[in-house]
């Protein structure tokens, strides 16, 4: 595929058209509700900035589209607990099927093993699965700004926020970085891979810094493979990072973790 996001959104919305057949969003949404075990992601992520540390979401995943299985020896239990136990201040847990071999229960898992505030990571397009995101125990949903409107992305932000959820908005450019500035969300996420070729450049975060004001919490994702790297992104004043591949490729993830960033 030329274009794998179009190939991606298209599956979601087949997915969110069987959902709704199978469980109303009206019976979704009371669940979603009547959970309060919401924890806080963003106050996590400025907890560990405000001690001077950087904030790393630490990423559960087994496989992506670009490089297939990522991890064979995948334990969603046993990863967010070493993640925890090494300086993570929050995780990300792939939960498509498809193109990622996530799970909802890989959500489930690694939230029940930790204390850790939770990112589904995932491919928003529709409002059900940001309820269903809450149901299974989000504390945060991503919206990437390439997949969805202006309008979509105000809709399932309000969504999220009214659900007591955070959102880590996601920009590859300028022209999505002008359109995520209108949201409410604190967090924004730029994406060092590009995702419809899913080629990788830190430059893409440097770039885009001196147009993004005060007040947001900057998350460079993708891309961060070593100490070099860490120190590029924090002499440039970014210090909250979400970091998957070079984790999952370590026999124990959360010393992985400890070694590139607090060694």
């Amino acid at each position: 595929m030329n274009d794998i996001l179009a190939k991606i959104l298209q599956t979601k919305k087949e997915e969110v058209a069987a959902a709704r057949q199978l469980r109303s969003e009206a019976d979704l949404l009371r669940e979603a509700k009547s959970r309060k075990d919401v924890r806080g992601f963003v106050r996590a992520l400025n907890y560990k900035t405000s001690q001077g540390q950087p904030a790393v979401i630490a990423e559960v995943k087994k496989a992506s589209p670009s490089k297939g299985v990522i991890r064979e020896n995948f334990n969603p239990t046993e990863i967010a607990t070493s993640y925890a136990a090494h300086g993570a201040a929050c995780l990300s847990v792939l939960t498509d099927m498809q193109y990622f071999q996530g799970a909802y229960d890989h959500l489930r898992q690694a939230r029940a093993a930790c204390a850790l505030p939770v990112l589904r990571k995932d491919f928003m397009v529709d409002p059900y699965q940001v309820i269903h995101a809450r149901a299974i125990g989000a504390d945060c949903i991503l919206l990437i700004v390439a997949a969805l409107s202006l309008n979509q992305l105000l809709e399932l932000e309000a969504l999220a926020h009214e659900l007591g959820m955070d959102v880590l908005v996601e920009v590859h450019d300028k022209d999505e970085l002008d359109t995520a500035l209108q949201l409410k969300s604190s967090l924004l996420g730029i994406n060092n891979r590009n995702l419809r070729t899913f080629e990788t450049s830190l430059q893409n975060t440097i770039d885009l810094l001196d147009l993004i004001p005060e007040g947001k919490l900057i998350i460079t994702e993708s891309g961060i493979l070593n100490a070099d790297d860490v120190k590029t992104m924090r002499d440039h004043q970014v210090n909250a990072f979400l970091v998957g591949e070079a984790f999952m490729r370590q026999p124990d993830p959360g010393v992985a973790l400890e070694q590139l960033f607090f060694n």
